[in-house]
């Protein structure tokens, strides 16, 4: 055979494919293989590169009847395409495989590279919260504020002042402890708030009551680390620091429809007309980087929603998918 005459039929196959490539990018897109449905994706594959390579193999006899069999008088019948069909088909299944298992293999390779990134994001953005989360613990004001509460004490109550001192270095160990981490059991989160709101407490006497109402199952849920304390952080300075009478601050954790619902609750004066959550967001403790975390971290699926409470005062509540240890949500699950 010529040269030319085996370069046609062998073009006569590449083209066909070519042109049927994206149907088979959009059929690997439709089915795609799973850990949890790969059996029927892999099975629906196998009538679709069937019938597709029995379409393109009878349009190659066509074509190639046209370069040679037209020229020679030879009629092209159902016969003569039904022969050649079952002759090379098969060929036809494997091409099928062969671009689907490529289309495969680049998705599951830009995933895992959009993982990566997303991984990097993430301990970035947890770097960056745990800054901030320290440059607002430290800040000169609250250093100030304990210090001046321990001078204080000295001199009337050493045991007190020994206990602030203890929470203060309680304090800043736990806020270093977890951090190489970005979910902590809400538990852990609670140690550490329980820190804060002892220093908080000596501070403010008896003008700062705290009430906790936390399901035992949600305990061992896993919450982003450092996210609880610029909400109560916030609260205490908008809800209790400006009132002389005694403040309460309610912190309630459930289990709710397949999340994790917290709420922070205060009974201070709550938003005012300028003081909007928009603007809570812009002047508050780590709001607005409270939401970036939980965006990064949950995408869609998490809810941090800031309001006056009917009963008075203001309410904090967030909403996380409720998961525990090996059992983290991924983005694309949740989305």
């Amino acid at each position: 055979m010529p040269f030319t005459e085996s370069l046609y039929i062998q073009m006569t196959w590449a083209y066909l494919f070519a042109l049927a490539t994206p149907l088979v990018l959009w059929a690997a897109a439709r089915l795609p293989i799973e850990r949890s449905n790969w059996i029927r994706s892999a099975l629906l594959h196998i009538p679709i590169s069937i019938v597709l390579s029995v379409v393109l193999t009878a349009l190659g006899r066509v074509l190639i009847w046209l370069n040679f069999g037209y020229r020679m008088g030879k009629p092209l019948t159902f016969e003569s395409i039904t022969r050649f069909v079952i002759g090379n088909f098969s060929e036809g299944i494997g091409i099928y495989l062969l671009i689907a298992l490529t289309s495969y293999a680049i998705n599951y390779y830009r995933r895992y590279r959009e993982g990566q990134l997303r991984t990097l994001q993430l301990e970035a953005q947890l770097s960056q919260a745990q800054l901030q989360a320290l440059k607002m613990q430290l800040h000169p004001h609250f250093l100030f504020n304990t210090l001046h509460s321990i001078s204080a004490l000295l001199t009337r109550d050493i045991e007190s002042a020994r206990k602030m001192i203890t929470r203060l270095g309680d304090f800043l160990r736990l806020t270093l402890e977890n951090s190489g981490s970005q979910e902590v059991t809400l538990q852990q989160e609670m140690e550490f708030l329980s820190c804060y709101l002892e220093i908080e407490r000596i501070r403010f006497q008896n003008r700062l009551v705290t009430r906790m109402d936390l399901g035992e199952q949600t305990l061992d849920a896993k919450v982003p680390n450092l996210i609880l304390q610029p909400i109560v952080e916030n609260a205490i300075r908008h809800g209790i620091a400006p009132r002389s009478t005694p403040g309460l601050i309610e912190i309630e954790a459930k289990q709710h429809n397949g999340t994790l619902r917290i709420q922070v609750r205060d009974n201070g004066p709550g938003l005012s007309e300028h003081r909007t959550s928009e603007y809570l967001f812009k002047k508050g403790l780590g709001l607005a980087n409270t939401e970036t975390r939980l965006e990064r971290l949950y995408g869609a699926a998490h809810l941090l929603d800031l309001r006056n409470n009917p009963a008075g005062g203001f309410i904090v509540t967030l909403e996380i998918p409720f998961h525990k240890d090996g059992a983290a949500p991924s983005q694309s699950e949740n989305e």
